[in-house]
């Protein structure tokens, strides 16, 4: 089992983990679940006339989000260790923060798309990189 020290990549992973499920049952939910989710009106529109596309990009990110969680889990120590562990939390950590910031340029630039998703969906990509920026200093030495 893993140590407390890195329960903060533990905690990232499960995050991670989630928002994949969560993509995926997005997909299972149908038009309304993208409405609600955020992911426009345009991909809502595509999954009603059954069109593959919203279905691939929503899958391709799940993939990736569960890519992301398995290298949290491989960098706690809670899994075999995986392949550049050390550089992909970097980069994780990297992309999450990026698009937790990107509210703040889209407001700056664009306060016509701002919208309640923005805010949102950023605090909640600045919280999955913090988390793993901290998980992934604090394993730093064993990474």
């Amino acid at each position: 089992m893993s140590s407390p020290s890195n329960l903060l990549l533990l905690i990232g992973g499960t995050l991670s983990i989630t928002a994949a499920l969560a993509h995926v049952a997005i997909i299972i939910g149908g038009p309304d679940w993208y409405r609600f989710f955020g992911a426009g009106e345009g991909m809502a529109k595509m999954a009603e006339r059954g069109e593959l596309y919203p279905t691939l990009i929503t899958l391709a990110i799940a993939t990736v989000l569960f890519t992301w969680g398995l290298y949290a889990f491989s960098g706690a120590g809670l899994i075999m260790k995986l392949p550049l562990v050390k550089y992909a939390l970097m980069a994780i950590t990297a992309v999450y923060v990026l698009r937790g910031l990107a509210f703040i340029p889209i407001y700056l630039f664009r306060p016509d798309i701002m919208s309640s998703f923005w805010v949102w969906s950023s605090l909640i990509c600045l919280t999955f990189g913090i988390t793993h920026a901290l998980g992934t200093w604090r394993a730093w030495a064993n990474l």
